[in-house]
């Protein structure tokens, strides 16, 4: 399922990064559990490679590890010629197969470019893929599966719809790099390292600070500055977690000035035509929902058919994807002023080299996912990249230890330029404002020559920066 965003939370002196798209997988996790029952028959919402060589070359060993001898079997899951790592995706859960198949695809592109150019210090990476169904149940034989039999070294650009697993992976050291954090296990749990950064305490007890997250307002406080937007409109689902979403996102609007337009349909039959005459009649500048693919689609068709026009649909990193062209194929004028925000870069800016990288690796390793390429995917990339510098970071004598060591370290690191500078370092419970940055696209018809696609509207994500207040609330 794919929803929008509310955004971020963080400590109120950590490293610079924005952090919306992580509030709203949180969120994501919450309405879908609830919704999947109903959602089963619903979908949700060049070639080579060229890896720079500093993807593969000498790295600073955070509390030592290095060697400039032979290669050790150094640790779980890593021999002379091999090193074994886990990804487990929710590739066949009841809410469709390709909601939260980006990530794994990025990370196997990544690894089998990384071993056509040989590998990491004489060693190939060997990716184990488990599907977990999107079940608790599942999760946790995946990850039993995964450490006790195929004895992985690590895990890497995890998404799963239920990380029931996460305590044992915990609890057994195996670190997990670059996952999406769809539920609140990230937040919790050592050893567990989202592709976001975290600045929680994340000790094994409470989610967040005492059971306490935080969302910051990046996100509208740029459409403020950006389209001198000052109403918007939140749709949701009569249904409770839909309802908790959208008062979030309200929340976070109304701190930053927002008059709010808050409409509610009925799940099994819901009345976009009259949320499209609502909004017509509020005058509403932005949409927000807390919805599916499905009535995201089917409100833009009523918007359309209304003659409704909004400046922005705002929507996330999830949405962030080819298939708008064909989800949205019957209303091109809302498809027009989908805007989706996030901090990593966007898949399109071929420009930038690490970008260019993943999209040949793309195109050399899955062709026909060219239709389905997504800025998940892009994320699922960099996800990989992290594992294998804080890997190579460890010379030949590589050990979980060692891997941890690099994750933990207090320098931020941006995967290359691919993501928002993200850290691990503990702060205390956020308070006062924060300075939050985030990258931002809008699809147009037009780009790429007419075929359509997402173009970047900020110089650099990395000084589209705010200071924003920090809004606590319990998951």
């Amino acid at each position: 399922m794919q929803l929008t965003a509310p955004p971020s939370r963080r400590a109120a002196d950590g490293p610079v990064r924005r952090r919306p798209a992580r509030r709203a997988r949180v969120r994501v996790r919450a309405l879908a559990l609830s919704l999947v029952p109903l959602l089963v028959l619903l979908p949700v919402a060049a070639c080579g490679t060229r890896l720079p060589d500093s993807a593969f070359g000498p790295r600073p060993t955070p509390g030592g590890g290095g060697t400039t001898g032979g290669n050790p079997a150094s640790d779980t899951g890593v021999t002379a010629t091999e090193i074994r790592v886990g990804i487990v995706t929710s590739l066949t859960s009841p809410v469709g197969s390709e909601v939260f198949s980006g990530p794994r695809y990025g990370a196997l592109a990544f690894f089998q470019a990384l071993n056509d150019r040989g590998g990491l210090h004489g060693r190939t990476v060997k990716p184990v893929t488990c599907d977990d169904g999107g079940s608790g149940i599942g999760n946790q034989d995946c990850v039993h599966r995964l450490i006790d039999q195929s004895h992985v070294f690590a895990f890497v650009s995890g998404s799963v719809l239920d990380y029931a697993g996460a305590p044992y992976v915990s609890g057994k050291a195996v670190p997990d790099v670059g996952g999406q954090p769809i539920g609140t296990a990230y937040d919790r749990w050592p050893h567990l390292y989202e592709i976001y950064g975290n600045s929680a305490p994340r000790d094994g007890n409470a989610v967040g600070w005492n059971g306490t997250l935080y969302q910051t307002t990046e996100v509208y406080r740029f459409f403020k500055e950006r389209l001198g937007a000052r109403s918007a409109a939140v749709v949701a689902y009569n249904q409770a977690d839909s309802a908790r979403y959208a008062a979030q996102l309200r929340e976070g609007l109304e701190a930053e000035g927002y008059r709010v337009l808050t409409q509610t349909v009925d799940f099994a039959l819901p009345n976009f035509q009259a949320v499209a005459a609502a909004v017509r009649a509020d005058g509403s500048q932005l949409l927000f929902d807390a919805m599916d693919t499905r009535g995201n689609a089917a409100l833009c068709r009523a918007l359309d058919e209304a003659g409704v026009e909004v400046e922005a649909k705002v929507t996330n990193v999830q949405n962030w994807s080819e298939t708008v062209r064909t989800d949205y194929q019957s209303s091109p004028g809302c498809r027009n002023v989908l805007w989706a925000t996030s901090s990593s870069l966007n898949y399109e800016d071929v420009d930038h080299p690490a970008v260019a990288d993943f999209r040949a690796a793309m195109a050399r390793y899955y062709p026909d996912r060219a239709p389905l390429l997504s800025a998940w995917e892009l994320e699922g990339w960099a996800g990989a990249q992290w594992l294998t510098d804080a890997m190579d970071s460890c010379g030949a004598e590589l050990t979980r230890a060692c891997v941890g060591g690099f994750m933990n370290r207090a320098e931020p690191y941006d995967a290359h330029g691919l993501i928002l500078p993200a850290s691990f370092v503990p702060q205390p419970p956020p308070s006062g404002l924060t300075r939050a940055c985030l990258n931002a696209a809008r699809w147009q018809d037009t780009a790429e020559g007419g075929r359509g696609g997402w173009v970047t509207q900020v110089a650099s994500m990395t000084t589209n920066c705010f200071d924003v207040p920090q809004l606590p609330y319990r998951p």
